[in-house]
């Protein structure tokens, strides 16, 4: 019988296509790229070697000539699919419908070298129909695509390998520069400065209760005294914190705005007038992948990565269409989908007249594909997903499955009322109000989705602001006035969200590299996350000097982005790679960087010591200066400098602050001897802050960090001894150990595996077990993160204890079985464990299931998108296989050896067992949970290092290789037990 070989990019993305394929069809996946330019020398073929290029993997002398090599880690699964195409009488290429699928689809053609007919089959969503119509219609790989690839594969390399060594001399080693990813850090910068140079400054208004004659009330905001306009904040200069122009506006203090306060408490206003006006809204486009990352962050509280994550999963279970893309259009089909959905749910008059297109595209965008929706020709509701789809997938699907139907519903429609009022107060000044409201009379698609809220029933009530029918001439009194306070506010610092839109509008980056590129930022110590804000690190500041000084092009947004429009001329076929990259790196043929020029000319002219100093306003005059070291940042005034501590902000660094780091003792301080081992215990002040050691040497016997509060200039030796004790074993419970323990993200307890967080510090050493057992009864994770301490805990003898807690809709009572939620006024100060228990009795209700979990999909990008047919020219790469050997151990296992400074005591060590192989482990995955088998398959199966796989997941390095490391047990005990 005819075999046909397909090959798509990764497992998940297999198995869902082979269930829509008769026999005679086997599908493959590539896991990923299977070929690329080397990634260090050791990748380098022994005969390239000797090459001044191939360090470059491009050989510049003869047209930019890639040297591709099959990662190691590849090299068994190649020779797997070499086997199987050798076996097969057609080939398929399945691959996604953009440029880096088109590549993989081409590197799978060279690496093959296939006998037999090779075709590419392309579709933008995974379903029965979708796939079983692209078999049909198969065409020749489009090396238009490819070419536009591998031109910013060779942007990426020539920029990242030539100026990242400049970095490395003349800031500190280890940085990174990249094409998208220094503009981005630019843009933090920027954004950090103008806060740093931001004064702030105090202006004052009233807030007026007006009560009609009806009885009505409702708020009235002062505008004018005297005819003359209040200064507001927009009025301030924020570089110097005064009035930009004093003329015609009346700035009011606090003593001012206290005394009109109470002249008008009580006064007549009259409404002066009282104008009202219709608005109608019309719903959002469908989701690009800019958007969704956006809306993501705003509604879910995702990360960039997490969306993508849960998009790609989605995407390769034939839940939604491709997640990467650029086009707001959808197809009829879709359209037709929405509507008659639109129709069944909210009815006739909650349908758009006519169906809604959204042509628009974002500057630059690539190549033309539907907008995120809905898989197929009919949506499934997101209800009928949940015991189908985990978490995260779940509440993304109900997003885009939202937005999606939204899109084709009626306008909002409602009407705004603005009204002007006019008093006198008893110190005879004359007082002009304000007020304004909004009513919705018809809310349309705001009834399926409100942009920014998770409950648009609940949103919509928030949008409106009524105001009692006002006329002109009526009278109100001033039922009650209050003066408020203001402060200006710096400009906002960027979020993933509001980065990825400031990255898209200036047409710089393109959907498949966003959520990498906030996370490279941040994982090359760029940029770090307070809340949801990113701020930019000292060596962001030095980095982004030295670029915009010496290289400003590469940190230009306007050059950035017509290196953008360059590849989608390439990929347009409108222009060619290498006059393009010579122009860039050569300076040949006309205007362009000349980057190789520009380098070897600027590395005499750069001064390490003036890029290293960072200009602080709030420092000027002091004789502090900021610097960035090769080991960090710090002050210096003269001879005398301190270190800065990690977690202080550029924006929070004051002349205060400052003065009060060099107050601090930057010497060790012996506080005495420990009564138990006659060693030194001395109070030390590092780079992360200050701590206690056991010992002097180095490194110490053991060391703690102070809690907030401790004052390394007076620790004694007692508290010392006492942080020194830590961890804590709280007691044994089901057979485990408790053990109460201080770590990078604050106090916690440890129950094997699981932890949980407590509230304050002081608790590692008064949590007792059963208060520990208490919280561990309750869920680990949150909306944002571990479970909080109780506020409150009831104990009673013979029943699980009741603990209070702070929720999303207030405090509530559980005993990890039912929960029960204070009602307006039951006061949790004076809730007493008898009353306690007496509400959870009465109105407890069981917590609702959470939706089911089924098998993580992991692997690399996938999808395909339909695009023109191009036939397939013969190309040339320079190959060779690499000489550096897959290490037999992961990157997981050498965590092992690093162990804390004092760890809970081990249990006893077991016998060794003969060591299992991977093909013994993999089929006892499902014992792991989504995040650690995404973990162990990226590294075990795919053969990738845990430092770059952790970010995809939104872990960091550390935390990721212990549950590498506990992931990898569950898997030998499983085997073994099975």
């Amino acid at each position: 019988m005819p075999r046909t070989l397909v090959i798509v990019e990764s497992p998940a993305k297999a198995r869902t296509i082979e269930k829509y394929l008769g026999k005679g069809y086997a599908v493959e996946s590539s896991i990923g790229h299977i070929r690329d330019l080397p990634k260090s020398a050791a990748d380098i073929p022994e005969k390239y070697k000797g090459k001044a290029w191939a360090r470059l993997g491009l050989d510049v002398e003869d047209d930019f000539r890639p040297l591709y090599v099959v990662s190691p880690e590849k090299r068994q699964h190649v020779a797997r699919l070499k086997k199987l195409a050798a076996d097969a009488d057609e080939i398929i290429l399945a691959t996604d419908d953009d440029r880096e699928g088109e590549s993989i689809a081409w590197h799978l053609y060279q690496e093959l070298k296939p006998k037999v007919p090779v075709r590419r089959m392309v579709f933008h969503e995974i379903t029965k129909e979708a796939i079983q119509q692209a078999i049909q219609n198969p065409r020749d790989i489009d090396t238009n695509l490819v070419e536009a690839q591998e031109a910013r594969r060779a942007l990426d390399r020539l920029y990242g390998y030539e100026v990242s060594p400049v970095l490395w001399k003349k800031v500190a080693p280890k940085l990174s520069a990249g094409r998208v990813q220094s503009v981005a850090t630019r843009m933090l910068v920027e954004r950090e400065r103008e806060r740093m140079r931001f004064v702030s400054a105090v202006w004052w208004d009233l807030v007026v209760t007006g009560r009609t004659a009806a009885g009505a009330t409702f708020p009235a905001r002062l505008t004018d005294v005297d005819g003359v306009r209040l200064a507001t904040g927009k009025d301030f200069d924020p570089l110097t914190g005064r009035l930009k122009d004093s003329a015609g506006v009346r700035p009011l203090d606090e003593a001012a705005a206290r005394a009109l306060a109470d002249g008008l408490t009580g006064q007549t206003l009259t409404v002066t007038s009282a104008e009202e006006k219709p608005f109608t809204q019309r719903p959002y486009a469908p989701f690009i992948t800019s958007t969704l990352q956006q809306e993501g962050s705003r509604k879910l509280g995702f990360a960039a990565t997490r969306t993508m994550r849960a998009a790609q999963r989605l995407y390769e279970g034939g839940y939604i269409t491709y997640m990467r893309t650029d086009s707001t259009n959808l197809s009829g089909e879709a359209v037709n989908a929405a509507r008659s959905q639109v129709k069944s749910m909210y009815g006739q008059d909650y349908l758009s007249p006519q169906p809604r297109v959204y042509a628009k595209k974002a500057k630059n965008a690539q190549e033309a594909h539907e907008a995120i929706r809905p898989a197929g020709s009919s949506f499934r509701t997101p209800d009928s997903l949940r015991g189908e789809l985990s978490g995260d997938e779940w509440r993304l699907y109900d997003l885009i499955w939202k937005r999606t139907v939204a899109c084709q519903m009626a306008d909002a429609r409602g009407r705004s009322l603005r009204v002007r009022l006019a008093g006198t107060a008893t110190t005879g000044e004359a007082a002009g109000l304000s007020a304004s409201g909004r009513t919705i009379d018809f809310p349309g698609f705001l009834r399926a989705y409100v942009e920014g809220s998770d409950d648009p029933a609940a949103a919509l009530e928030d949008r409106e602001t009524p105001l009692p029918p006002l006329k002109e001439s009526e009278r109100v009194t001033a039922e009650s006035v209050k003066a408020e306070d203001h402060e200006t506010q710096p400009p906002a610092r960027y979020t993933e969200a509001s980065l990825v839109q400031a990255l898209e509008g200036a047409g710089i980056g393109r959907p498949s590299t966003y959520a990498s590129i906030l996370g490279t930022i941040q994982d090359r110590g760029y940029a770090v996350k307070k809340g949801q804000a990113l701020v930019p690190t000292w060596t962001a500041f030095a980095t982004s000097a030295l670029l915009e000084g010496h290289f400003g092009n590469l940190v230009d947004y306007d050059f950035t982005a017509r290196m953008e429009e360059a590849l989608d001329d390439i990929a347009g076929g409108r222009a060619q790679r290498v006059p393009y990259l010579r122009r860039f790196y050569l300076g040949e043929g006309g205007e362009g960087m000349a980057l190789r020029p520009l380098i070897d000319s600027k590395m005499g002219e750069i001064d390490a010591r003036g890029i290293a100093t960072i200009h602080v306003p709030r420092l000027a005059g002091s004789g502090i200066e900021v610097r960035v070291g090769r080991y960090g940042a710090y002050m210096q005034r003269g001879e005398e400098k301190v270190n800065l501590p990690d977690d202080l902000l550029p924006d929070d660094l004051t002349l205060e602050k400052a003065e009060d780091l060099f107050s601090r003792p930057t010497g060790d301080r012996v506080l005495g001897e420990d009564p138990a081992t006659g060693h030194p215990v001395v109070a030390r002040a590092g780079r992360y802050g200050p701590y206690v050691t056991l010992g002097d040497e180095t490194p110490p016997i053991r060391s703690a960090s102070l809690f907030p509060g401790d004052d390394p200039a007076t620790v004694t030796l007692e508290r010392a001894l006492r942080l020194l004790s830590l961890p804590r074993l709280v007691g044994v419970a089901e057979g485990e150990e408790i053990w109460a323990q201080n770590g990078k993200f604050g106090p916690y307890l440890k129950r094997g595996n699981d932890s949980r967080s407590l509230a304050t510090h002081e608790q590692l050493f008064t949590v007792t077990l059963p208060e520990a057992e208490a919280l561990f009864m309750q869920p680990r994770f949150r909306a944002r993160g571990a479970a909080a301490a109780p506020l409150r805990t009831f104990e009673y003898e013979g029943r699980a204890p009741i603990l209070l807690k702070s929720g999303r809709f207030g405090p509530y009572l559980t005993d990890g079985e039912r929960n029960a939620t204070l009602r307006k006024g039951e006061d949790e100060a004076s809730l007493t464990a008898e009353r306690a228990l007496e509400i959870l009795e009465e109105r407890g209700k069981e917590p609702k299931k959470k939706p089911g979990t089924r098998a993580a999909k992991t692997g690399a990008k996938s999808g395909a998108r339909t695009g023109t047919a191009k036939k397939a020219a013969p190309r040339k790469a320079a190959s060779g296989t690499a000489t550096r050997k897959a290490t037999g151990k992961t990157s997981a296992s050498k965590t092992a050896s690093k162990t804390a400074a004092r760890k809970a005591p081990a249990k006893a060590a077991t016998p060794k067992a003969p060591a299992l192989t991977w093909a013994d482990l993999k089929p006892h995955l499902g014992v792991l949970g989504d995040t650690e088998r995404a973990l162990v398959t990226a590294t075990r199966d795919q053969g990738r290092k845990v430092e770059d796989v952790a970010p995809e997941l939104g872990l960091d390095v550390k935390k990721a290789k212990g549950m590498a490391l506990q992931a990898s047990k569950k898997l030998n005990q499983a085997a073994r037990e099975g």
